[in-house]
């Protein structure tokens, strides 16, 4: 019997994509595979909307390790046998409902997919959007989203070291909560979410199973949902315990570092929960799977073969070990006072078999599984940038002397420009004690231990940018985390991106989506910063309004020499101040989308403009400069320009 439309509007499958998975069968699902064919399908872990255009992307360059999409995150060689590991993902409608466990276990599950590489996790980012914050509910969202960072973060002994916190209508009711990490690997010690050789044992790790998180990817990230569904859809969003990843942090990365022999692959449980890392990991292999559910370890009675193959409980690892190796792996995670359950195997097939007390309740083909349908749409310009980009900046009356004094103290009071000191204040900056330069300067810098080398950290966008020019914004991004970057003295080696985006399937929604990937790609070829990781969030709606378009990207410096590293700070009394790179030779564009034109005027209007090459002239000669020890600090012009770079450039 066919599925009726509750059945599929609860995993948000279409009744074409019913009828294509059917085809593609050669039967009709049982609502155990249909509850996980709707998870691997959905935009969230299927990109059906996005893949074919992050294929624009630059990927590879002489210090990539690893294949965009191949792995939990993208790894950097940094000389010296180590590498980086970094990622960025987005929690933006489990935040919309349970701000403190949706931002919480956010920042849990980037984690957790740097150190299924192998990776020790050395800092934390964080990017967020909210609604202004004299509406409560915007109120509500950012204090507990900020308190759900910090409580998480702080208990796994990493550093937060950066990100931004902006503000616009265009968020009310939809925050964006994008959560960056990063970590540090012998590169010979990598590991890889891949199930490899029939025989050997699938290990459940860590937390047991309950029924938080069911349709997290489906249901929740995957499609836009009235806010008076919310409360119906609470129980989706997972419910995070810091302590116990700290544990299996600690514990996986022992495995991956002095143990590596005994492993073949390393998977987290995201979204989806065992479905996506089972069959994720058989497609990435090859392979097979068979699983015996009444061995995974339940906090909950009752449970069915569909809640415990979609439940997003959090903090469990799938570790993939050698047969022979399973006593050994048992042993060193019962040291660490955690659950290891051998739940089933891989086998030689090309399917997952799921048994429940040795009864089959589904069979699931892996390459059917990981391949949902794709759609390249076409998008339509919106309509609206017609009026808003006629806008001549140019018109705007001069202001007298006295004006400008009160112009500037009402941009320096905009929560956009204002210091963010209340909220980084309440994230552990130091732990590690790898921590150069703290929050509140262009990028975080830290040291790679026992090196001289150091990084550099930073997660930008300029949605405003990003709605009047898609193209423009996008490489804007890029071009402004690279130039925070390199005012550390840091060169911009790679990136990582998060695409938040409302529903693609609106025309102009397609084309902000498309053109800002467009001009990400361009940005990234110039800078030669290939995308090595990344994340898609849309659906991102409130009343039927998108926010802003915001493809957060974030950016990876390197330092050959950490002590060379720049502040943004003046060095001492009696420095020259030189003001670098584009002269603004009296043209207005340069306020199009600007801080001041929306503070002075009310206005968000104009096109904004970028030169890359000029751009990529102005880093080079930065680098250079520190390099031939001219410098004494950097700071860049951004939002505000360079008044508010002036004012705030002393105190950072």
């Amino acid at each position: 019997m066919p599925a009726g439309q509750e059945a599929l509007d609860a995993v948000a499958l279409s009744r074409a994509e019913y009828d294509l998975l059917c085809e593609r069968l050669g039967r009709e699902p049982n609502a155990v595979e249909l509850g996980m064919f709707g998870s691997l399908w959905s935009e969230h872990c299927g990109y059906k909307n996005s893949k074919p255009l992050l294929s624009i992307f630059p990927t590879g360059s002489d210090r990539v390790l690893t294949k965009i999409g191949a792995e939990n995150a993208g790894a950097i060689d940094i000389g010296d046998g180590l590498c980086v590991v970094m990622k960025v993902e987005s929690h933006n409608h489990p935040s919309a409902i349970e701000p403190y466990q949706g931002a919480a276990t956010g920042v849990g599950g980037i984690v957790r997919d740097i150190f299924a590489m192998g990776a020790y996790p050395v800092a934390i980012l964080d990017s967020l959007r909210f609604g202004p914050l004299e509406e409560a509910q915007n109120r509500y969202l950012f204090e507990h989203v900020v308190g759900g960072v910090g409580g998480y973060g702080n208990c796994l002994g990493i550093p937060n070291v950066g990100g931004e916190v902006l503000f616009a209508e265009e968020y009310s009711g939809n925050p964006l909560v994008n959560a960056m990490c990063v970590g540090v690997a012998e590169t010979a010690k990598l590991a890889s979410a891949r199930a490899t050789g029939a025989g050997n044992a699938l290990l459940l790790v860590g937390a047991d199973t309950g029924r938080d998180g069911i349709h997290g990817a489906s249901g929740l990230a995957s499609r836009t949902d009235p806010e008076a569904r919310f409360e119906e859809m609470r129980p989706a969003v997972q419910v995070g315990n810091p302590f116990m990843e700290k544990l299996l942090m600690e514990a996986c990365f022992e495995l991956a570092s002095e143990h590596r022999e005994w492993i073949v692959g390393l998977q987290d449980l995201g979204a989806a929960g065992l479905t996506s890392s089972v069959v994720e990991c058989c497609a990435k292999g090859g392979s097979g799977a068979e699983l015996e559910l009444s061995k995974v370890p339940r906090r909950e009675e009752g449970m069915t073969p569909y809640e415990v193959m979609l439940s997003e409980s959090q903090e469990r690892m799938l570790v993939i070990a050698r047969r022979e190796c399973v006593p050994e792996v048992e042993e060193l995670f019962r040291r660490w006072e955690l659950h290891c359950e051998e739940i089933g195997q891989v086998t030689g097939g090309n399917e997952v078999v799921v048994r429940d007390g040795g009864v089959e309740v589904a069979r699931v083909p892996v390459e059917i599984a990981t391949d949902p349908p794709q759609y390249r749409r076409q998008g339509i310009r919106p309509a609206e940038l017609e009026e808003v980009n006629r806008f001549d900046p140019a018109t705007l009356p001069d202001l007298a002397p006295a004006d400008a004094s009160a112009v500037l103290l009402r941009l320096l009071a905009r929560p956009n420009i204002a210091s963010k000191r209340g909220v980084f204040r309440q994230y552990d900056q130091q732990v590690l004690g790898n921590t150069v330069v703290q929050p509140g300067g262009d990028a975080a810098v830290l040291r790679i231990a026992n090196t001289s080398r150091g990084i550099a950290l930073k997660t930008d966008c300029n949605g405003r940018l990003c709605y009047l020019d898609p193209f423009t914004g996008g490489a804007a991004a890029v071009a402004e985390a690279a130039r925070n970057v390199v005012c550390t003295g840091a060169t911009p080696v790679a990136v990582t991106d998060c695409l938040n985006f409302g529903n693609p399937e609106k025309p102009d929604v397609y084309y902000t989506l498309e053109h800002c990937i467009r001009g990400i790609a361009e940005a990234c070829s110039v800078f030669g910063t290939p995308v090595v990781s990344g994340n898609v969030s849309l659906y991102n709606e409130t009343a039927g309004r998108p926010v802003y378009p915001t493809p957060v990207v974030g950016m990876l410096g390197l330092l050959e020499d950490v002590t060379k590293h720049l502040r943004a700070a003046f060095g001492r009394p009696g420095a020259e101040a030189w003001l670098l790179g584009a002269t603004l030779d009296q043209d207005a564009a340069t306020l199009g989308g600007s801080e001041y034109l929306e503070a002075a005027h009310g206005r968000v209007a104009g096109l904004p403009s970028i030169d890359l090459e000029a751009e990529q002239r102005l880093h080079r000669l930065v680098l250079n400069a520190n390099g031939e020890g001219l410098l004494l600090s950097a700071h860049d012009c951004a939002d505000g320009g360079l008044a508010v770079a002036l004012h705030g450039y002393q105190r950072v």
